[in-house]
């Protein structure tokens, strides 16, 4: 069976990187609740110190499989932000993720270029009368 993703109603704009790192910090009082817009559960996870853990623990297991839902019932699946929402609140140029990939590109034709010198000094090194401390 194929796994097909969730429409996209159904899936939260909230970070599951950032709820799962309030889960890990502030858990035991609710702040990943606090967060995903469930206040009820969280004041009662404040209450409880987490369910005494137990409810702490599952949530940080339910958050790291991607079945944890926001107040509106959307599950919280997306690790990172979309990055338009990201280039506009910080104000990146769109242009600069073009320049990245192109740096990327350059950096790993360099890194081709160093794997083949060093291949070809191996090769050198390796014939009789050419290896170090011999004299031609």
């Amino acid at each position: 069976m194929v796994d097909t993703p969730p429409p996209p109603e159904t899936i939260s704009p909230k970070s599951r990187t950032a709820t799962l790192l309030l889960g890990i910090f502030t858990g035991f009082v609710g702040g990943h609740r606090y967060f995903a817009g469930k206040p009820g559960t969280g004041l009662l996870m404040t209450c409880t110190l987490g369910g005494l853990g137990l409810w702490w623990i599952a949530d940080l297991i339910v958050i790291g499989t991607g079945e944890f839902t926001d107040g509106k019932g959307r599950r919280i699946v997306t690790w990172a932000p979309d990055e338009d929402r990201m280039s506009a609140r910080f104000g990146a140029d769109p242009r600069l993720g073009e320049e990245v990939e192109q740096l990327r590109g350059e950096v790993y034709d360099l890194q081709e270029r160093v794997d083949f010198l060093e291949r070809t000094l191996a090769q050198v090194r390796e014939r009789p009368g050419l290896g170090p401390g011999s004299r031609s």
